[in-house]
């Protein structure tokens, strides 16, 4: 390996470990799958993907925080989830419909990222069954195993459990993101959120 690699270089070595992480590609598929993807840099605060328009993408975080938010009918913000290294933000299901997306993606951070064209994407996933191997692996985990037990917890759990909950699951991601996000996401609001914490610190023991 080069000493010194440049982003783009660095950026496409961390995605092919990601897949690799669920399942390995050939060299060919890699090959393939590389050629879908183009690299770029994106600023804290710009929009990713829209709602309202027709997404052509998806894409790899290699550095840098993502959220995925829907505005209600009072124009409040709920942020669906986070997406930090090493996932894949995407509005999936406008992708496979090809209709409108619902959610807004946007930066929370300074980030670099892959965008990866779906429409090749399902292409090659028709074609290479490592492809799809690695397609398979990655929904159960992220889509089967991650998501359900959230929904449930949404509606079963109290806040404060809510909140317990998502510090153990994304410690890291407790650090990084600001108060008022997370609290969005857990469906309370700030300063519920700022209590709960008050509480959780009073229960401590000394």
């Amino acid at each position: 390996m080069p000493a010194f690699l440049s982003p783009e270089e660095a950026a496409f070595i961390a995605l092919r470990n990601t897949l690799h992480s669920y399942y390995p590609l050939s060299d060919a598929t890699w090959a393939a799958y590389r050629a879908l993807c183009n690299w770029r840099e994106i600023r804290k605060g710009a929009e990713l993907y829209s709602a309202g328009d027709i997404p052509r993408s998806f894409a790899y975080v290699h550095r840098g925080l993502f959220r995925v938010y829907v505005l209600d009918d009072k124009g409040a913000e709920y942020n669906k989830n986070f997406f930090p290294e090493g996932r894949f933000p995407g509005s999936m299901t406008a992708l496979l419909k090809q209709q409108p997306s619902l959610y807004t993606i946007d930066a929370l951070e300074d980030s670099a990222i892959i965008e990866i064209d779906h429409a090749g994407y399902r292409r090659l996933l028709n074609e290479r069954e490592d492809l799809k191997l690695y397609h398979i692996h990655y929904l159960e985990r992220h889509w089967l195993m991650d998501k359900e037990p959230r929904e449930v917890a949404l509606v079963q759990d109290e806040a404060s459990v809510r909140y317990q909950r998502f510090l153990q699951d994304f410690p890291s991601l407790a650090q990084r993101l600001p108060q008022y996000h997370i609290a969005s996401h857990l469906g309370v609001t700030p300063t519920q959120l700022s209590r709960i914490r008050k509480n959780l610190l009073t229960d401590q023991p000394m």
